[in-house]
């Protein structure tokens, strides 16, 4: 696997990358927002967020808009709303400094599992159909009412997820096991935060609540 390590500053990039090489990966870093833009398609992004010309989340959000490269963000703040942001601009995991090396390895490895296995189509079908809802299962684009919607990889996996059997009320629990990862270390606010974002670009009506139990798509206009 190829990794991207995007870090400024030389004492910990340097044991970093060493470490990492050590254990079978293929490293490049880089130092600026810039060159992590400009570099060379990788497997995986390790990218801290205090880079010396671009901010982190800037660079997270160009990555996105162009790859559906996995991101796992390094940054040094704890706060949850810091989390929260960076999941909505589509970076896949975060680890928060000082972290320890076995942790960044199993989250590397976690990480490339559940992007390299994305949740399979449905039964082969081309497309999925929930009202004025089309999901294309082989090309991953998302229409509503024929209007190309965009989606970040996660909204479409979660999406996919939650149309596979519509109407079905999905756990939160067995939602964070198979749309994320059974090893899943992260606060399960980032699953709120994707179910907030779809809700924008596909409408409200279209995900209920189940209070207590979980979420499900619907088609709001089926009993109309």
């Amino acid at each position: 696997m190829r990794l991207l390590v995007v870090e400024d500053d030389p004492t910990i990039a340097d044991p970093l990358c060493t470490g990492l090489r050590r254990e079978g990966f293929t490293v490049d870093h880089v130092a600026t927002g810039a060159d992590a833009i400009a570099a060379a398609p990788a497997d995986l992004v390790l990218l801290d967020l205090g880079l010396p010309d671009v901010d982190g989340r800037v660079v997270c959000r160009e990555l996105r808009a162009v790859s559906n490269v996995p991101i796992i963000v390094v940054t040094a703040r704890g706060e949850e709303i810091d989390r929260v942001a960076l999941l909505e601009l589509g970076a896949d995991d975060y680890v928060v400094k000082p972290f320890g090396f076995r942790e960044l390895v199993a989250r590397i490895g976690a990480v490339h599992r559940r992007t390299a296995s994305a949740v399979p189509a449905v039964d082969a079908q081309a497309a999925i159909d929930v009202g004025a809802l089309r999901i294309d299962t082989r090309t991953h684009q998302v229409t509503l009412a024929g209007e190309l919607l965009t989606l970040t990889p996660k909204e479409y996996d979660l999406l996919d997820y939650l149309a596979r059997d519509v109407g079905a009320v999905r756990s939160r629990d067995e939602i964070i096991h198979d749309v994320w990862d059974e090893n899943w270390w992260g606060s399960t606010k980032t699953l709120d935060v994707h179910i907030a974002s779809l809700r924008k670009k596909i409408g409200a009506e279209r995900i209920v609540t189940i209070r207590s139990v979980g979420f499900a798509l619907v088609d709001p206009e089926s009993d109309q």
